[in-house]
This record gives structure tokens, C-alpha cells and sequence, in this order.
């Protein structure tokens, strides 16, 4: 019997407002890594965390969000 791999730590990744509407997975994720387009919020909080793969956003430092359109 062989053991299992172990499992991938989560990603971090730092965004900007160029980013912005923030979704995951992102358009450079690897194909096998894939899992539906969920939109995050990072306005409130500076951070948010992927609910289908965990991976992380924070805001790069300085960032300035424009709110309304």
C-alpha cells in the first residue's frame, strides 16, 4: 500500500484594484485546478478565502477601491 500525497497548501495571492471583481479560480489557473467562477468580496475586509479551493486574496497594500459606477 503506498501513502497518499500530501495535500497542497492553500495559495496566497495579492491583488489590486486591476483585479477587481475578484473571482476565482483566476484566468491564468491551471487547467486541473478548475472549479466553478465564484465572486469574492474583498472590499470590506482586505482579505477573502476561495470556499471551493481555499486559496487567499489580499488586497496589495495601498490599494484604493473606487466604489459605484
Amino acid at each position: 500500500m503506498t501513502a497518499a500525497a500530501p495535500a497542497a497548501a492553500p495559495e496566497t495571492v495579492l491583488v489590486g484594484a486591476e483585479h477587481l471583481p475578484l473571482y476565482c479560480p483566476g484566468p491564468k489557473a491551471p487547467l486541473w485546478s478548475m472549479h466553478p467562477r465564484v465572486f469574492l468580496d474583498i472590499a470590506d475586509t482586505g482579505a477573502v478565502r476561495c470556499p471551493y479551493c481555499s486559496t487567499e486574496y489580499l488586497l496589495k497594500p495601498g490599494t484604493v477601491i473606487k466604489h459605484g459606477h
